[in-house]
C-alpha cells in the first residue's frame, strides 16, 4: 500500500469498488459471532487482500505450507498489482490476482468463505465490512480499525449479516502470554487491583516503523492502536474487563523533525554516512522484490526518512486505564530504547505477579519470560518461560492452529472476534484522541458497551 495512499481518501476508495456500511452516532457492542466455537469443518475457501510483507508470507507461503489440508486460497488482492503478482510468485500458487478496485469482482469470481485482510490499517474496516456484506467471513490482521466510526461499521455489517469477524490476536498465543493468563485463572493473586505494561521498541524495531506507512497517523492510527492494540488486548483478555475510560499523553520525541537532516528516503541519501538510522534495503532481496521493484505502481518507499517532517505518529506514550471493574492500567510505549522487551506486573490484594522479557540482550536468554510472584506476608517464586519457534516464537502457528485446526479446543479463551477488536482499538483511538484534546475519554463516549464480558 501506498505511503500517501496513493492519495486515495476514503470517499475515493468506497467509489473504487468497496461500499461500507454507514452506522448510528452510537451503536452498542453486540458480542461476537461464535468467537469461542472451534473452526468449521471442512476445507475452507480464502482470498487475500493485501500482500505486503505479513499476508505474503505469515497468511499467503507460510499458511499454504502447514495448513494446506484446512484451507484453500483463491485468489489475490492489493492495491499494488505488481506486488499481487509477486506474492502469487512468492506464495508459489497459480492465483488470479486483482486490483483493489476489483474486490467485489474477485468475490464474485472465487466463492471464498472467508476474507484474510492485512492491508494498511486505514484499510481494514472497508474490506472487513465489504466481505460480510458480499456474504463472506472476514479475518483480520489486528488492529480492526483505526476510527470510532469503522468501529460502529463493522459491527452494524456483522449484526446484519449474520456473518463473523475474527481477530488475528497472535500476541495471545505467545508462552509467555499463556502462562500469564493461567496464572491469573488461577486465583493466586486474587483480585487484581492494578496492572502495568512497559513496551520498549530498540533502534531496530523501533525505528522500522518510522521508515514505513506507520509513521503517519492517518494509516496507522498511531502505534497506539497499530502496535499497542495487541498490548491492549492481551490485558483485556487477561483481565477479563473492559476499559471504562483513557488519559494518556505522547508525542513525537525523537524521530520525524528532531533529526538535524533528512531525505525522502535512504536510497541515494547524501547523508548515509552521517545517519546512524540508514538502512540499506538493496541487502534483502525479499524486500527488494516486494517493494522497491513495485514503487512504479503506488510511490511508496520502504526505506522512508526516519527523520521525516510529516511524521506524525508519537514514539513517546504513556497511557492511564480504568477499567468497568475498577483495575487500573499503567502502559507505557517507547520506540527509540538502547534494548528491546516488555515489563509486565500485577497487583492483586494476595501478592504481585512480575513479568520480564528482554530480546537481543546479552544478560537474558533471547526472548525468555522470566516470571516472579511473590505473596504478600508470603515466599517468591521464580521461573523462566522460553519462546517457541516459529513466527513470533511459535504464536503465529498456535494462531492459525485456533483459526483453522478442526477440533481445536479453546480453555484459555484465545480466539477473538469483533468485540475484542473493536475494544483492543477502541483504547488506542481513546488514547490517542486524549493526546490531542488533554481530556480524559470515556469509551462509552466512542462505541455503548454492554456491561457484560461474553462468554
Amino acid at each position: 500500500m501506498s505511503q500517501e495512499r496513493h492519495e486515495i481518501d476514503r470517499r475515493q476508495f468506497v467509489g473504487k469498488g468497496v461500499r461500507v456500511a454507514g452506522a448510528a452516532a452510537v451503536l452498542p457492542l453486540a458480542a461476537s459471532v461464535g468467537v469461542s466455537a472451534a473452526p468449521p469443518a471442512g476445507k475452507r475457501r480464502l482470498v487475500l487482500v493485501g500482500t505486503g510483507s505479513r499476508g505474503s508470507s505469515t497468511w499467503g507461503k507460510a499458511l499454504m505450507e502447514t495448513h494446506a489440508e484446512q484451507v484453500e486460497l483463491v485468489g489475490l488482492c492489493d492495491i499494488n498489482r505488481k506486488r499481487a503478482e509477486y506474492a502469487r510468485e512468492y506464495i508459489g500458487l497459480d492465483l488470479p490476482v486483482y486490483h483493489s478496485g476489483d474486490f467485489e469482482k474477485m468475490i464474485r469470481d472465487t466463492g471464498p468463505d472467508a476474507v484474510l485482510v492485512t492491508t494498511t490499517d486505514c484499510f481494514h474496516s472497508d474490506y472487513v465490512v465489504a466481505a460480510l456484506e458480499l456474504g463472506c467471513d472476514a479475518i483480520s490482521e489486528k488492529p480492526l480499525a483505526t476510527e470510532t466510526e469503522q468501529c460502529r461499521a463493522i459491527l452494524e455489517a456483522e449484526r446484519r449479516s449474520g456473518r463473523r469477524v475474527l481477530t488475528t490476536f497472535n500476541a495471545r498465543h505467545g508462552a509467555v502470554s499463556e502462562e500469564i493468563k493461567k496464572v491469573l485463572m488461577s486465583g493466586e493473586l486474587g483480585r487484581i487491583i492494578s496492572a502495568e505494561f512497559h513496551e520498549y521498541l530498540d533502534v531496530d524495531h523501533g525505528a522500522s516503523y518510522f521508515r514505513r506507512w506507520h509513521g503517519k497517523k492517518r494509516f496507522s492510527g498511531s502505534l497506539l492502536v497499530h502496535k499497542a492494540s495487541h498490548h491492549f488486548d492481551q490485558m483485556n483478555w487477561w483481565l477479563e474487563a473492559e476499559p471504562a475510560e483513557v488519559h494518556a499523553f505522547g508525542g513525537v520525541e525523537f524521530y520525524g523533525g528532531n533529526g538535524s537532516f533528512r531525505s525522502r528516503r535512504c536510497r541515494g541519501c547524501p547523508f548515509q554516512e552521517r545517519c546512524d538510522f540508514y538502512w540499506d534495503i538493496t541487502q534483502s532481496q525479499r524486500y527488494m522484490d516486494l517493494y522497491v521493484n513495485c514503487e512504479s505502481e503506488d510511490g511508496y518507499f520502504r526505506d522512508g526518512c526516519v527523520w521525516d517532517n510529516a511524521i506524525d505518529t508519537y514514539d513517546a506514550m504513556t497511557v492511564g486505564v480504568r477499567y468497568g471493574n475498577g483495575t487500573l492500567l499503567n502502559y507505557s510505549l517507547n520506540a527509540y530504547m538502547p534494548y528491546e522487551g516488555q515489563s509486565i506486573a500485577f497487583n492483586g490484594e494476595k501478592g504481585r505477579l512480575d513479568v520480564r522479557i528482554f530480546d537481543r540482550q546479552p544478560w537474558e536468554v533471547d526472548g525468555a519470560g522470566h516470571l516472579r510472584v511473590t505473596r504478600i506476608f508470603g515466599d517468591t517464586r521464580t521461573w523462566t518461560v522460553q519462546r517457541g519457534t516459529g513466527g513470533h516464537g511459535g504464536a503465529d502457528e498456535k494462531l492459525k492452529d485456533s483459526l483453522f485446526a478442526p477440533d481445536r479446543s479453546d480453555p484459555l479463551g484465545q480466539r477473538a472476534g469483533s468485540r475484542e477488536g473493536v475494544l483492543s482499538s477502541l483504547i488506542g483511538i481513546a488514547a490517542r484522541t486524549s493526546i490531542e484534546t488533554g481530556e480524559r475519554v470515556k469509551i462509552h463516549d466512542l462505541v455503548e458497551i454492554p456491561p457484560a464480558w461474553p462468554a
